[in-house]
Formats: C-alpha cells, structure tokens, sequence
C-alpha cells in the first residue's frame, strides 16, 4: 500500500488517482494516516454498495472548508 502526504495528493491528484486505480493509497497528515483512496471496483467489492453517476446536487461545494454545511449560511 502506497502512502503519500496530504501535500503531495494535494499537488499531484493526478498521480493519487492513478495509484489509487492500482491499490489503495493512504493519505497522512503531519505524519498520521487519515484517509485511503482507493478505486471505485474495490470500494463496491468492499460495502457491496454499488457507485453510480453523480449529479450536481451531490456533489461537496469545494469554496467551503466545512463539507458539511454543505455551502448553507448560518441565519
């Protein structure tokens, strides 16, 4: 299993996704593991669920930091 820092998935996505198609590839963050990356066949193989297309309204608004607010403001 290949690890690459937060940094360098950050500037060579590219290279993630092309390692992750392969293996999974873990994601560290000031030396701790934080996330895998893996390819979408094994991510059904493992969950059993299956990825299909995804549309706008699913997608993460990537302007916001908080990926949960989902590009909502507080009132």
């Amino acid at each position: 299993m290949k690890i690459l820092s937060a940094k360098e998935a950050k500037y060579g996505f590219g290279r993630l996704i092309d390692a992750a198609r392969a293996e999974p590839v873990v994601i560290a963050k000031h030396g701790r593991p934080v996330v895998v990356v893996m390819a979408v066949e094994a991510y059904e193989q493992l969950t059993g669920d299956k990825v299909t297309a995804v549309t706008e309204d699913e997608t993460i608004p990537m302007n916001n930091k908080n990926p949960t607010s989902r590009g909502r403001t507080k009132k």
